[in-house]
């Protein structure tokens, strides 16, 4: 696949062999005059809705399935198949244990605990759910953010924010951790 960040960058996912098994890898190709370097890509994106009628913050993690499995094994030394898990539950908690320790809200000043509702793959991607209660408006949204930080020193973090219809778009380079949105 391939996707156009703007006229110079280019994300390519590659199918390549690591053991016995083939796994999409994802690459950058940056326009520096007339060549393109090439260098791994690591991006998670967090997106947190704020759903008034249910009075929630609604928020998922997308993170390259991939390096998601290495990080979780790494942490929690245990092999890790989020794609075909042979225990679903203990998979579920060690996506929920590593989301919760990686990524800390405050909603108008006030730290709040996110349930975690459960994971699912599409395509090359892991997508992580949970949920905020009790959240009837907000103006203001910290987000505490080091997902795969623990694997990667080049790892790059998109935050959405979604509040009334309003979008806003924070981004992180490691080893910056903290951003704050205000509506």
């Amino acid at each position: 696949m391939v996707i156009l960040f703007n006229k110079w960058l280019l994300l390519v996912s590659i199918p390549v062999i690591f053991g016995t098994a083939l796994r999409p890898v994802n690459f950058l190709f940056e326009k520096h005059g007339s060549e393109y370097l090439i260098h791994p890509f690591h991006v998670s994106v967090v997106e947190i809705n704020h759903n008034a009628t249910d009075k929630t913050l609604e928020i998922s993690c997308k993170i390259f399935t991939d390096d998601f499995e290495d990080a979780l094994s790494k942490k929690f030394n245990a092999k890790i198949d989020l794609i075909n898990p042979k225990d679903r539950s203990a998979m579920d908690k060690f996506v929920s244990s590593y989301i919760h320790e990686n990524l800390q809200l405050r909603a108008d000043g006030k730290p709040v605990t996110a349930n975690y509702l459960g994971y699912e793959i599409e395509n090359e991607a892991a997508y992580a759910y949970l949920q905020v209660d009790n959240i009837s408006s907000v103006k203001k949204i910290d987000i505490i953010n080091s997902i795969m930080y623990d694997v990667f020193t080049d790892q790059v973090e998109i935050n959405h924010v979604v509040v009334g219809g309003n979008r806003k778009s924070v981004k992180l380079n490691y080893p910056e951790k903290m951003a704050s949105v205000q509506f």
